[in-house]
């Protein structure tokens, strides 16, 4: 038997075989998930951005092209912008009802769920990327958000990081605390949070709606991302100031969730390919934003955009509020307790580390 009719033999008894498996009623259907799959598996991935726009949408669409070619094309991922399948928002409940089998979104868009969901994203004066994936891979952080998420039929997988972001676009200049009274401005989570409580009023609405809200005047200002972001969305047509640092946000990590009974369908290896593939994401797209954002900084600049820092009582102000909020949000419940402890547990240490490691260094470089 020559190479050739030894693979088309053997594939011929394989398939024999899975078919006999199949049509017997003692088959082990539990361990098929440790068995390649032999049809092509077609998922669909829903997202909280607009179709490849730079960044989040295009990261999301890396991803799905990733598990493709990883698996040969045994699992392939259709993706949808928000809106298309569901509406941005709805990402959480369609993967978790099984619309889809995959979403990319922010964590901190479920608070709604559970407090606990914004810890997993960004925490105002939190933890930056490189902290956050050091705590979600090798702090226990991912185990918590696991936990959490499995009450809801789904497994996260971080995929994505955009860095520290900035304060937002302003309409206004921002000079005390009393400027933020009053203040409409598209910001979510716990950032939001901390904004009520000085007297400004929060909203949330997709990205895709920023320009026209700020245009309008139904937004005094808004965050998004940064400077790459911001420019395609034109940002810097509808505000005159552009405030730093990104308080609010200082290192979101995006996620992908999984519909856990699809996960668990799938045979070991499909399961380490979409892993990996999140976990390449993951890396790609903080880079990706590294080296666009300075990019995209010098075109706004350029343009004449105005960058400014928050004034120091403002950034006080926000500061000492966010340790408040943060506080009481995770007194809310015993799981939430958890991951707070957690996650300022780990904070801290990194917080001492980077003051002898990045913060010392980025103060030699001047």
């Amino acid at each position: 038997m020559d190479r050739r009719q030894f693979i088309q033999a053997g594939g011929v008894a394989a398939t024999a075989g899975a078919l006999a498996a199949c049509g017997s009623s003692t088959a082990p259907t539990a361990a098929a998930g440790a068995q390649p799959s032999a049809a092509p598996i077609h998922w669909k991935m829903v997202t909280s951005w607009p179709t490849n726009f730079p960044g989040l949408g295009a990261g999301a669409a890396r991803l799905a092209e990733m598990i493709g070619r990883m698996s040969g094309g045994r699992l392939t991922v259709k993706v949808y912008g928000g809106g298309e399948l569901v509406p941005a928002f709805e990402v959480f409940d369609a993967v978790s009802q099984g619309t889809a089998e995959m979403g990319h979104s922010g964590a901190y868009y479920w608070k709604g769920k559970a407090e606990a969901t914004q810890f997993f994203s960004a925490v105002p004066f939190g933890m930056n990327a490189q902290e956050m994936n050091g705590w979600l891979y090798h702090g226990g952080g991912l185990e918590l958000w696991r936990e959490l998420y499995s009450r809801f039929d789904l497994v996260p997988f971080p995929a994505g990081n955009t860095g520290v972001q900035l304060a937002g676009w302003f309409r206004k200049e921002i000079n005390s605390v009393a400027d933020l009274k009053g203040l409409k401005m598209r910001i979510p989570g716990l950032g939001g949070e901390v904004l009520a409580r000085l007297g400004g009023a929060p909203v949330n609405i997709p990205g895709a709606e920023l320009y026209t809200a700020m245009q309008t005047g139904a937004l005094d200002a808004t965050e998004w991302v940064g400077p790459y972001n911001d420019l395609a969305f034109g940002l810097n047509k509808v505000a005159d100031y552009a405030y730093y640092p990104g308080w609010q946000e200082p290192g979101p990590t995006l996620e992908c969730t999984v519909n856990k009974t699809a996960f668990d369908a799938l045979p070991d290896d499909l399961k380490a390919i979409v892993e990996g593939a999140c976990r390449a994401i993951n890396d790609d797209m903080l880079a990706d934003y590294t080296a666009q954002n300075q990019r995209a900084l010098e075109t706004l600049i350029e343009a004449g955009v105005q960058f400014r820092k928050l004034p120091d009582d403002v950034l006080a102000a926000l500061r000492d509020t966010s340790v408040a909020v943060v506080a009481e949000i995770a007194a809310k419940d015993e799981f939430t307790t958890r991951v707070y402890d957690s996650y300022q547990a780990f904070r801290n240490s990194a917080k001492r580390w980077h003051e002898v490691s990045e913060v010392a260094f980025y103060a030699a470089r001047g």
